[in-house]
């Protein structure tokens, strides 16, 4: 499919004097609030069923978990355009299907992957973009403006700012945004990426998901920042910080980089500090919990993004208290939650895919070498 999106262009933010300064989220209506709620749903409830579906011997693979980091997704992708892409990494599974989420969960014209296609992959059938290559996120689409992840720290910045060089080539003004956890900052190909995206001002918002641990090195043994968005400074780039368990935050700081690119002022650096709940994957979660006190996970998790949602939008009056205690999948390790725990529209959704992905065959044994070697026509 080729992307056809119409662009739309932010409403204009003028202020009177001593007026106070209006934040992304106040451009929001009362149905979007809720959307961010639900995604943030949604996100959590991937991650739960998952874990489940493994400990019932129905998932084989690795797993690496988004829980109690929902809130940098789901707050990152909302402002962007359709045909904006994006670079997600291992613990981003979620962003294959909540890219352009709002424009309907099941329309199967949005700029996204489907459910159907994501839980393929991770099931490893047939009918995964990856044709079970791979369980996890090693996937992507050019008609989705998905670029394919990679494994290597930091390794997704110069394909991100190749893509936008390409785009700006093309005539594009598309803005790329591409994920990185903390240690990557670390690394030489972060520096000569950025370095390169602040030289040709290309429209690339590089999100640091700051989750406090390098698989299992602490952040203050890779990084001698306290704040590591400070290393924009090097570049005469924004470098911006966001609570990464605030959706709202996260949506205001993504969308202030992402507005920066778009009116070709080049890149930025946004910085969302949150906690990662259990290990580097579940194959990591007994060692995690030697390099890691019950007290500081304890802590790490002590503000869930979904309840920190949900005060918001009592605040705003968006949601009733009543509402907002309905659905109570907060504060719990994923072994502690039930269905009940979510709205129905995101059980019947996620049950969807997986029964889909189930239901699908396998691969032939003759594609065994496909993308291996070059096929004559």
């Amino acid at each position: 499919m080729t992307p056809t999106a119409t662009k739309t262009k932010a409403a204009p933010r003028k202020l009177e004097p001593h007026q106070t300064p209006i934040l992304a989220r106040d451009l929001l209506t009362p149905e979007d609030h809720r959307e961010l709620l639900n995604q943030l749903y949604l996100a959590r409830y991937f991650d739960v069923r998952l874990i489940k579906e493994k400990k019932r011997g129905r998932l084989r693979g690795t797993l690496y978990s988004s829980h109690n980091q929902e809130a940098v997704l789901v707050g990152s992708l909302y402002g962007l355009e359709p045909t904006d892409w994006i670079s997600p990494i291992h613990r981003d599974m979620p962003a294959f299907f909540l890219k352009d989420a709002k424009n309907g969960w099941r329309n199967p014209e949005r700029i996204g992957m489907s459910i159907e296609e994501v839980c393929s992959q991770v099931w490893c059938k047939v009918t995964s973009p990856g044709r079970a290559r791979d369980n996890w996120s090693h996937i992507g689409s050019k008609a989705k403006r998905i670029i394919h992840s990679t494994s290597m720290l930091a390794g997704t910045i110069p394909v991100a700012a190749g893509v936008a060089y390409a785009n700006r080539l093309d005539g594009g003004n598309d803005v790329v945004l591409t994920y990185n956890g903390e240690g990557s900052t670390a690394q030489g190909i972060f520096h000569e990426a950025i370095n390169f995206a602040a030289v040709h001002k290309l429209p690339v918002v590089t999100i640091v998901e700051n989750n406090q641990w390098a698989y299992g090195t602490p952040l203050e043994l890779s990084s001698p920042n306290k704040d590591v968005a400070d290393r924009a400074k090097g570049y005469s780039i924004p470098g911006l910080v966001a609570d990464g368990q605030d959706v709202l935050d996260v949506y205001d700081k993504v969308m202030q980089a992402v507005e920066h690119a778009r009116a070709g002022n080049g890149p930025s650096i946004v910085e969302c500090k949150t906690f990662r709940a259990y290990g580097h994957g579940d194959h990591d979660d007994d060692r995690a919990a030697r390099y890691r006190t019950k007290e500081d996970v304890e802590s790490g998790r002590s503000r869930d993004p979904i309840a920190i949602c949900k005060i918001h939008l009592v605040n705003k009056g968006y949601l009733t208290k009543a509402e907002a205690k309905k659905y109570m999948a907060e504060n719990k390790h994923a072994t502690q939650t039930s269905d009940e725990d979510f709205p129905p529209d995101v059980v019947s959704y996620m049950s969807k895919g997986i029964e889909f992905a189930l239901a699908s065959p396998p691969p032939p044994a003759e594609e065994g070498a496909m993308w291996v070697f070059r096929e004559e026509n």
